[in-house]
């Protein structure tokens, strides 16, 4: 697998702590995120972290972010598109538009992506498509109208992508996180719950890590992180 990792959605949560993990490995990491100033935050501090500004809601600029690490750092062998869009409210409460945002960022950011990724993949003869979610991928609550269908359609695209890239070598993975992830703000929101309540990023980073490099005779399909103190 070629050892280059390109990862959406780099935040100061479970992206950061996907970025520490693939480069403590020794990939090149190529980060994206809106957010320039936290990317070369992580890339100072990490010598293999390479940092691409890019909306990933944007094809055209997608396409050309992805030319780029493909030029600087060679074709990714992984990636973990993390990368999340919300529009959170019923359905006679959300903007339309908002939806619609969603599903480019969530699901056409990935068909998007494993478009542009799987030609080198296959010549290489393996590679993994990861792509992080979480629950509202299989149910659809009140206030989630906004979010859940476009996650939804995200992992059965995923699954699509596995039925026809898997038997060429290359592994697609769907991780569902049914957590509240332990951030800053969520720490802030739920400070009245004890640690155990909390997932932490780096441990679902592990997660995704141990996912990308299965044996191809026991990879998964899904993987669903779950605290013990959830309740579900």
């Amino acid at each position: 697998m070629n050892k280059t990792c390109l990862i959406t959605g780099v935040g100061p949560g479970t992206g950061s702590a996907l970025v520490r993990r693939f480069a403590r490995d020794g990939y090149a990491v190529a980060m994206l995120a809106r957010n320039e100033e936290r990317l070369n935050g992580l890339a100072a501090e990490l010598d293999n972290a390479h940092a691409f500004v890019c909306d990933v809601s944007d094809a055209a600029a997608l396409t050309e972010t992805f030319n780029a690490v493909r030029a600087a750092l060679g074709a990714p062998g992984v990636i973990v598109h993390n990368a999340v869009g919300a529009e959170r409210g019923t359905y006679m409460e959300i903007d339309p538009e908002g939806l619609r945002r969603s599903f480019e960022i969530n699901t056409m950011a990935l068909l998007h992506l494993a478009r542009l990724a799987t030609p080198d993949m296959l010549d290489a003869g393996s590679g993994a498509i990861i792509c992080t979610g979480n629950t509202s991928a299989y149910r659809g609550r009140s206030a989630f109208a906004g979010f859940a269908p476009s996650k939804a359609a995200q992992r059965i695209l995923l699954e699509s992508i596995a039925r026809e890239a898997g038997p060429k070598g290359i592994h697609a993975a769907y991780i569902a996180i049914d957590a509240v992830i332990d951030v800053p703000w969520t720490r802030k929101a739920f400070s009245d719950r004890p640690d155990e309540f909390f997932c932490q990023p780096a441990d679902i980073a592990e997660e995704c890590f141990r996912i990308a490099h299965q044996p191809r005779s026991a990879w998964s399909a899904e993987s669903v992180i779950r605290p013990y103190g959830e309740t579900w």
